[in-house]
């Protein structure tokens, strides 16, 4: 563990202690279930006293990235993306700059993965496409069942792209953009222009047309982000 060499930034010390030990795991030096030294070493090791090096743990235990299990020390996590994006709501929550980043990923990777589906999608899966089109419309004036329908209308659009890699990145999406279906729920017009929205889409999809479907999900994600920027 000789990268553990002392850290001798004053400000910001235990931010800086979670960088370091940050920096260990993305450079593939502390893996998945490493046990990290004891306290006492790490705060040898580092040159930090005993509170901002807790500070520091607890912070990245909150991020799902240490597990402090209590008389058996510290222990790097499993690093799944479901777990480690669990506690990033709240940033959404208080940076709209963050919900563009949001929207951003999500047109790239959406629009990619409906083209995917106008491709490959079944007879039976248009059938079901088309009853998840019927939910979004059935839930228009009530946001909480909105948002139930709109979330399974855009994984049934995952599954049917049948990619497990891009499958797991928006397991990553749906925890993140929990935050911000939470704020344009409620916005007017925002779930009658969904349903429309939605609707092109199915077509698209029905007609196996990839270019299509791309575009009128990249529209669809548009028009959310320009309802929301309109709100602010």
């Amino acid at each position: 563990m000789n990268d553990f060499s002392p850290i001798h930034r004053k400000a910001a010390l235990a931010e800086e202690i979670a960088r370091r030990i940050l920096s260990l795991i993305t450079d593939k030096k502390l893996r998945p279930g490493d046990k990290l030294p004891s306290e006492r070493e790490l705060m040898v090791m580092l040159g930090v006293s005993r509170p901002s090096l807790r500070e520091a743990l607890r912070a990245l235990s909150m991020m799902r990235v240490i597990e402090m299990r209590q008389g058996d020390g510290n222990y790097v996590s499993s690093l799944e993306p479901e777990s480690l994006v669990e506690h990033l709501n709240f940033v959404y929550e208080l940076d709209d700059s963050t919900l563009h980043q949001l929207f951003e990923a999500r047109k790239v990777v959406e629009s990619g993965i409906a083209a995917l589906a106008a491709q490959r999608i079944s007879e039976e899966q248009i059938v079901e496409m088309e009853a998840a089109l019927v939910k979004s419309g059935d839930s228009v004036g009530d946001p909480q069942a909105f948002l139930q329908a709109d979330v399974e209308f855009h994984d049934l659009i995952t599954r049917i792209a049948a990619n497990p890699i891009l499958s797991r990145v928006m397991t990553s999406i749906r925890q993140l953009s929990s935050a911000s279906r939470a704020r344009t729920g409620h916005l007017p017009g925002i779930t009658r222009q969904s349903v429309e929205d939605h609707r092109l889409i199915v077509e698209a999809l029905r007609h196996h047309d990839p270019k299509a479907a791309s575009e009128a999900m990249l529209a669809h994600l548009d028009n959310v982000e320009r309802r929301l920027n309109e709100a602010k």
